[in-house]
């Protein structure tokens, strides 16, 4: 066991490692391009990495069952996945979640992306920027192009999916019963960024309004490595961060289950709650309370 000694230099270490990673080099910086560039000192001893799952054994899962959720990014909670959607005027270690997924797809550090979160096809950077962008002519356009101009750049309207148009996430899980360390845990599979369809976003004369899609399913665990490097702003105290790994494993965020696997085809609440939102918010919670029952259930004998 720890006497008090070794747990205060614990303590002290993990501050002054936090506080290090936060401001790395602020107060010692000649000039601007050295700040958050670390020493080789500090690069010594640093070993910031997401935390490890430990392995569960197929027969250590006594009961399990997947759900899916949506974040919706609305909510006040859940706005550190959110912003900054205006990236001109913060550092550039500041980033959505959207814009960090898509920077670790765009650098080749986050491959496994899926068109469903049941993983059946992957997708290629073609398939997903064609997600992001579409490109309109106008009439102005068509009639110079009748009349023999090809150089119609001027005439193009180039629409693109930003970080701002993010309407939530929804993300996929597995709840599970460990009877060797004998608690109900959670474990994060995939998660997808859900927008508006660009082919149809701003096109008044389409009716129905615009549909709102999952983007691209990210499978999680590839993802970490990206996740856990991007730091989520602590209003509280800039020089403690929170990586959005730890925000995600550490379920720091609200939402409500749409979806959980079923024998009918894990078919959606709305799919057999219909026509009222209420209704569906309370099945939501349903499956919830069932979840965190299932714990105290397995300790009745």
């Amino acid at each position: 066991m720890m006497n008090k000694k070794n747990i205060g230099t614990f303590i002290l270490a993990f501050v002054l490692f936090n506080t290090l990673y936060a401001q790395s080099n602020l107060l010692n910086a000649k000039k601007p391009s050295d700040i958050g560039k670390k020493t080789e000192a500090q690069k010594a001893v640093d070993n910031d990495k997401p935390l490890v799952y430990g392995y569960v054994d197929d027969r250590d899962i006594l009961w399990s069952k997947v759900v899916w959720e949506y974040i919706d990014l609305n909510e006040r909670i859940n706005m550190p996945f959110y912003y900054p959607v205006d990236t001109m005027n913060v550092s550039l270690d500041r980033r959505s979640l959207f814009d960090t997924l898509l920077k670790g797809i765009k650098n080749g550090d986050i491959t496994e992306i899926y068109d469903d979160s049941y993983f059946t096809a992957k997708m290629t950077k073609a398939e997903i920027n064609s997600k992001l962008f579409r490109i309109d002519t106008t009439d102005a356009g068509f009639d110079e192009m009748n009349a023999g101009n090809q150089n119609i750049d001027e005439y193009i309207d180039k629409i693109n999916l930003t970080s701002q148009d993010i309407e939530g996430f929804k993300i996929k899980g597995l709840w599970y019963f460990d009877k060797r360390q004998g608690e109900l845990k959670y474990r994060l599979i995939a998660l997808a960024p859900i927008a508006p369809d660009v082919q149809t976003m701003g096109r008044e004369e389409i009716a129905g309004g615009t549909e709102e899609l999952a983007l691209f399913w990210v499978y999680f665990p590839d993802a970490r490595e990206v996740l856990h490097k991007a730091k989520v702003f602590n209003q509280k105290n800039s020089a403690y961060p929170i990586s959005y790994d730890h925000l995600l494993n550490a379920r720091r965020f609200s939402s409500i289950i749409y979806k959980e696997e079923n024998i009918y085809g894990d078919r959606d609440v709305d799919q057999y709650v219909k026509g009222n939102a209420l209704f569906q918010v309370l099945e939501s919670n349903k499956i919830k309370d069932d979840i965190r029952n299932k714990e105290l259930n397995m300790w009745n004998y």
